[in-house]
């Protein structure tokens, strides 16, 4: 049952510039859905009655949609194409979209699959972000929405946050980063007024022990921070444990996950 135990996870963030429109903004996150790994459409889709029975107000999906090619998401259209929230559905592009880690037979073959990764975010409904920013508006308020292509420390370094970023104005600024490392490596040092960003990637290595508040993953020799909350100074990073998986084609203690993150008005 490993790769199918989708397991909610509910942080509570609060924001004391959170504008009153927004208080108690239920924000659900997937990441990291590697279409091509799963083997068991009935237990996928049971993950996804899961998510919207969240009843959340916005969906982020923060990449890696398939392993290598898009043709991978043919036989999951339907299944994914039934995840919608009133104020939309966002997402961003990871590291496993850009075809690196398969052989093609021609650039035009590898830039061919990469613009149908992104006509399939637009046939799901969901709205792909490339290095730019939008407002979400709720009542007389908004908070901004940036999304960045994948940067990460080690990794594809694509994204261009400072593009993206350019001319944003708003009380409250989130992030849509697939790789956590960006956070540590330029959010945090440059851009202290995104007060939440949201990346996957890890996939909390599928395997670790996670009981009482204590976690330990292997993935930790690799990454500091690697799954849930982390918070330096009014700054937020959340690591989503992944939708899917890759590679062991299972989970061992670290579950599948679907987050719900709560947003609060730090004084309401």
């Amino acid at each position: 049952i490993g790769p199918y135990k989708y397991t909610l996870h509910q942080p509570t963030v609060n924001l004391p510039n959170l504008p009153e429109s927004f208080n108690g903004l239920k924000i659900v996150q997937i990441s990291d859905i590697h279409a091509g790994s799963f083997y068991n459409k009935e237990a996928v889709n049971k993950g996804i009655d899961l998510l919207l029975a969240q009843q959340p107000d916005i969906i982020f999906f923060t990449g890696d949609l398939v392993n290598n090619s898009a043709e991978e998401m043919s036989n999951y259209m339907d299944v994914f194409s039934h995840v919608s929230a009133p104020l939309g559905v966002y997402s961003i592009l990871g590291n496993h979209d850009y075809g690196d880690y398969e052989e093609w037979e021609s650039e035009e073959a590898k830039s061919a699959n990469l613009r149908r990764i992104k006509e399939i975010h637009g046939e799901l409904g969901w709205r792909l972000l490339l290095d730019e920013h939008i407002y979400i508006e709720k009542g007389d308020h908004k908070i901004a929405l940036i999304g960045v292509e994948n940067w990460g420390a080690g990794f594809h370094q694509i994204g261009d946050l400072s593009a993206a970023y350019n001319g944003c104005e708003a009380s409250v600024k989130l992030l849509l980063s697939h790789d956590p490392t960006h956070w540590d490596e330029e959010v945090r040092k440059l851009y202290k007024d995104i007060d939440i960003t949201f990346s996957g990637h890890t996939h909390g290595a599928q395997m670790g022990i996670e009981t009482g508040g204590f976690k330990w993953s292997p993935i930790s020799l690799r990454y500091e921070k690697w799954a849930g909350l982390y918070q330096e100074e009014q700054q937020y990073l959340y690591i989503n444990r992944g939708y899917g998986f890759l590679g062991y084609p299972g989970r061992i203690g670290i579950w599948p996950e679907i987050t719900v993150m709560t947003l609060n008005k730090a004084n309401a």
